[in-house]
């Protein structure tokens, strides 16, 4: 099959709120590291969503191409790249551009490199139909993982890192996970894998969601968890996973978590605190942040994938072609599906 010349993608072309649109990109050119992935599926992510309403964080090299939760075939790979060839079916990870002499790339935490920059933000991504990929980013994909539960490796990973790297999680804890968006969700799943009792916590809008968490194994509350998070001793959960998109949650996150306990914050929120965080100290509680994932965690998670033992099609709202990027967007902004999956045309 020809490789089209141009490909129609979503882009994110300003930084003001609601500048994204469709438009003709060219096919990219790779260099002799970098093969030519075509994309198959790839999911929406909160920060798409960010980045959308600019309600975002961290700095974006306008214009870009959204998404960077994506998986598909190799078309064409760099004349110095080794162990890939065209038609392998893999997945990428985020970190587009490193710097392999960073301390911190050099022990295998590039995700933690200060000059790392991730598609869909710092490089053009994948919501399109062609995007070119590092060869070190990828991962062969088992036959039996589908494209579109394969492109959420990548939020997966993320959920793995806060909840099993990150976190001190024993079977038996009492874990509230605060956002049951895609994140969340995820987190929570990761932690009754691990043997945790877990309570997720949303809004009113959020009972469609919350239904979903249910069919995990978790208790979904709508508001106030502190009954939930003391039905042991009166303490508190032994962990909280702060997931949501807004930084006035860690005030409950601190108001839930036990006595020597932890808080894991992986939800971005670039509003101010305005509360004290004296309860840390209080409690001699420990707060973790936890960001993206490397490559063991993709292995790992790959492998859980394949095997059945992590099941992601229960927060797949529904696939939909490039072109209808607004409706699926829109569809995770005001919480009718966890995930939203775009499809290349």
């Amino acid at each position: 099959m020809a490789i089209a010349e141009n490909s129609p993608a979503v882009v994110n072309f300003a930084e003001e709120k609601g500048s994204v649109e469709i438009r003709e990109i060219p096919l990219p050119s790779i260099g002799n590291t970098d093969v030519l992935l075509e994309v198959a599926n790839v999911g929406v992510c909160g920060s798409d969503l960010h980045q959308w309403t600019s309600d975002h964080s961290w700095p974006v090299n306008y214009p870009v191409v959204l998404g960077h939760e994506f998986g598909g075939h190799v078309v064409a790979v760099g004349d110095g790249v080794e162990g890939w060839k065209s038609g392998d079916r893999v997945v990428s990870e985020t970190a587009a551009v490193i710097d392999p002499l960073n301390p911190m790339s050099r022990v295998g935490l590039y995700n933690l490199d200060p000059t790392r920059k991730g598609f869909g933000y710092g490089v053009n991504g994948a919501m399109t139909k062609y995007v070119k990929v590092p060869a070190r980013c990828l991962h062969h994909v088992p036959e039996n993982v589908p494209f579109e539960e394969a492109c959420l490796t990548e939020p997966c990973c993320v959920a793995y890192n806060a909840v099993v790297a990150n976190s001190r999680l024993q079977p038996g804890d009492n874990v509230v996970v605060i956002g049951p968006g895609t994140i969340g969700m995820l987190c929570a799943v990761m932690a009754r894998l691990n043997g945790a009792q877990v309570a997720v916590v949303g809004l009113e809008a959020d009972k469609g969601r919350l239904k979903i968490a249910e069919s995990y194994g978790c208790v979904g509350i709508v508001g106030d968890a502190s009954d939930w998070a003391r039905n042991k001793d009166g303490l508190g959960a032994e962990l909280i996973i702060d997931a949501a998109g807004h930084s006035s949650t860690l005030k409950l996150a601190m108001d839930w978590v036990r006595p020597n306990g932890q808080i894991t914050k992986v939800g971005w929120g670039k509003q101010p605190c305005d509360f004290s965080l004296d309860p840390i100290v209080q409690k001699n509680v420990r707060l973790q942040g936890s960001f993206s994932h490397n490559w063991p965690i993709w292995e790992k998670v790959i492998a859980m994938m394949a095997a059945g033992t992590l099941d992601v099609k229960p927060i797949i709202g529904g696939v939909w072609p490039i072109t209808s990027w607004k409706e699926a967007f829109e569809k995770m902004h005001h919480g009718e599906v966890v995930k939203s999956v775009l499809k290349p045309v």
